[in-house]
């Protein structure tokens, strides 16, 4: 019988609420989300928020859910309300940009909100959980 683990979906993600396991749901979420494939013949990167967001309307709203979520996890270690304004101003311009047929398309090769969340999230990890700072590959 296969032992019961704190790890859970492929890949092994922890689901505890604690800080090293949110900044690794997060990071891994980003990597999905902005930069899972790569453009042949380029070093341009692009994610599941791109390519969902070539659907009309109900893509860019999906994209979105999934930016939230990000805004979820930063309420979980207790950041401020300040610092989730401005990730919610993220995700919501880039839905508002994505729903502008061709151009918002375009966008989500520039305006990454996912990316500029993580960034905020990793500056409060790194302040005030130091220790679940991780070292990149």
């Amino acid at each position: 019988m296969a032992k019961a683990t704190r790890m859970g979906m492929a890949g092994g993600l922890p689901l505890g609420r604690d800080a090293a396991s949110v900044r690794r749901r997060v990071e891994a979420l980003e990597k999905i989300l902005e930069r899972s494939f790569t453009i042949p013949g380029t070093r341009q990167t692009v994610g599941l928020d791109a390519v969902i967001g070539l659907i009309p309307v109900g893509g860019d709203v999906i994209g979105a859910v999934m930016g939230l979520y990000m805004i979820w996890e930063a309420r979980n270690i207790g950041m401020t309300k300040g610092a989730m304004v401005k990730m919610a101003g993220n995700v919501g311009f880039d839905w508002l940009i994505g729903l502008i047929p061709g151009i918002g398309d375009a966008a989500d090769f520039f305006f990454r909100s996912n990316s500029r969340n993580l960034r905020i999230i990793r500056r409060h990890l790194d302040r005030h959980h130091p220790g679940s700072a991780t070292i990149d590959r």
